[in-house]
């Protein structure tokens, strides 16, 4: 699965693990994430993530 960096922090998104404290189960593809999710380091929105190259 693929990775998503935040643009704003750097924070990655990395399906492996999820984002348990955030409610996100690992295993989690980003694309299946819910809209209203945030960065949990600086809570930009989902859509200020890139995929990581």
């Amino acid at each position: 699965m693929k990775k998503y960096v935040c643009k704003t922090c750097g924070y990655t998104y990395d399906p492996e693990y999820g984002d348990t404290d955030g409610g996100i189960e690992p295993g989690t593809a980003f694309e299946d994430i819910p809209e209203d999710w945030i960065c949990p380091l600086c809570s930009a929105e989902k859509k200020d993530f890139e995929l990581e190259e």
